[in-house]
């Protein structure tokens, strides 16, 4: 069993993004621009919108124009949009456009103002709908339309995309496309990272819920300007803080023309853009920018091993020594449901430990008694495994005087006659002098004890010889 979803993305140490300037932080204004291609049944639609307005738990109307709604979307494209375009006009800031291709077309004036602002135009869609329903197919019409009006009403095929209202195919259609230099229908990382799928890979700079004047118009979201301003100051202050420790991360701010352009609110955005301005090490960025940063910087590199992509054969083949002579932990570790999340070595460790807990004591014991004696007879007449090997000699096991072979010599019976398998310690960093203060310490134990203990160990060399083959 296969499972697709990335729940460890880049783990404890994420890449060093490089942002130009060394800035401890890139951040990212988007202003959606939805107004005139919302649900309205003027446009074909079957009812009217119901989603981010001023009236809060809107229903549809099937069939029917809502005066009131349409009219909200209206001051979105008549007022809140020059209000915002003078404020970074102003403050000279970069910005990334999502547009609605069909909301685009009905403002041929604010696209013209975009365009000489500077503004990265990128789609947002044929239509601002809802496509958890549409099948694939359907989709893609709409994605090939939406390109087709982007290029009619601006002049320039859009580079980034951002559908909003997604189904599960969305992402795979925009990559199959083939000609975005991004996709942004993700929530899930606060860097870019690269996507891979049938035909390739694209390129996704994740957005954001949380930094979004969407709250406005949500339950349990802000009710004034100074709760908006507080966010967004936080969220800021935690990443640029990071960054200057060594982390440095993206900050996406979401807009919407008819929510944030609203007198009340825009003074909140107007201090928080003042208050990034005032901190030297930030990168204020479009998201076009951010991507061809990222191409240039952190281009696509395939992994050299996928353990959940492996074809059962490879798995075991690649796995079944990592447990001493005991393949059949591979064999029954690939039937586990496995992911993007077990193909570095803490992931396959994992799996592979799963297996060999659940396993009864004589498989266990088995697997104890498959490692060899610590610089015994296997070891002197070159017959252990080439982990074995390297470990042995990693600890100078391999380079004993006589006394130190004659006394792990008799160390070694002693233990097996007490316990009933070989003495097994993780040798990797270790001196000849610790495993030996070890091995007398542990002959000692009671063989519950002793067991769980060379489990452990068992476990602990696993993880060290997959440290060798994989990412961390």
């Amino acid at each position: 069993m296969r499972y697709t979803r990335d729940m460890r993305g880049y783990g404890a140490n994420p890449p060093d993004p490089k942002w130009p300037g060394g800035a401890h932080v890139a951040v990212q204004f988007v202003v959606n621009y939805e107004e005139g291609g919302e649900n309205c049944v003027l446009h074909g639609d079957k009812a009217s919108e119901a989603f981010l307005s001023e009236i809060v738990g809107a229903a549809p109307w099937v069939g029917q124009r809502h005066w009131n709604m349409e009219s909200i979307y209206e001051y979105g494209a008549r007022a809140g949009f020059w209000r915002l375009l003078r404020l970074f006009s102003e403050e000279q800031v970069p910005v990334t456009c999502y547009g609605v291709a069909t909301a685009l077309a009905r403002s041929p004036d604010q696209v013209t103002a975009m365009q000489e602002a500077g503004w990265e135009i990128a789609s947002h869609g044929l239509k601002w709908i809802d496509y958890r329903d549409h099948d694939a197919e359907d989709e893609r019409r709409d994605l090939e339309a939406a390109i087709k009006l982007h290029y009619e009403v601006t002049g320039q095929r859009p580079t980034g995309w951002y559908t909003g209202r997604t189904s599960v195919n969305t992402v795979r259609l925009v990559a199959e496309e083939g000609g975005f230099d991004y996709v942004s229908d993700t929530y899930d990382d606060e860097l870019p990272y690269w996507f891979e799928h049938a035909d390739g890979t694209q390129l996704i700079i994740p957005y954001t819920l949380d930094a979004n004047d969407m709250r406005f118009a949500t339950p349990q979201g802000f009710n004034s300007g100074d709760q908006f301003f507080a966010y967004l100051r936080d969220s800021f202050d935690t990443l640029y803080a990071e960054g200057k420790a060594g982390r440095p991360r993206m900050m996406n701010i979401g807009l919407h023309c008819r929510l944030v352009g609203r007198p009340g609110r825009v003074a909140a955005l107007k201090r928080f853009v003042d208050y990034v301005k005032s901190h030297d090490k930030v990168w204020l960025a479009r998201r076009i920018d951010i991507a061809k940063h990222w191409q240039e910087n952190h281009p696509y590199k395939p992994a050299a091993l996928r353990p959940s992509k492996m074809e059962f054969e490879t798995f075991v083949h690649t796995f079944g020594g990592v447990f001493e002579h005991s393949p059949w932990i591979a064999e029954r570790a690939y039937e586990l449901e496995l992911g993007p999340a077990h193909d570095t070595a803490g992931g396959v460790h994992n799996a592979l430990c799963r297996i060999f807990r659940s396993a009864s004591e004589t498989e266990r014991l088995g697997v104890l008694n498959a490692h060899p004696d610590l610089a015994g007879k296997l070891a002197k007449a070159r017959r252990l495994t080439a982990e074995s090997t390297r470990e042995q000699a990693s600890a100078g096991l391999d380079a004993l005087t006589d006394k130190e072979r004659e006394l792990f010599s008799k160390l070694n019976a002693a233990y097996v006659t007490t316990f009933g398998f070989p003495f097994i310690i993780a040798v990797k960093g270790k001196t000849k002098e610790e495993i030996l203060a070890e091995f007398e310490a542990r002959i000692g134990n009671g063989r519950g004890v002793e067991f769980e203990t060379a489990c452990k160990q068992v476990e602990r060399i696993a993880l060290l010889r997959l440290k060798d083959m994989l990412p961390q």
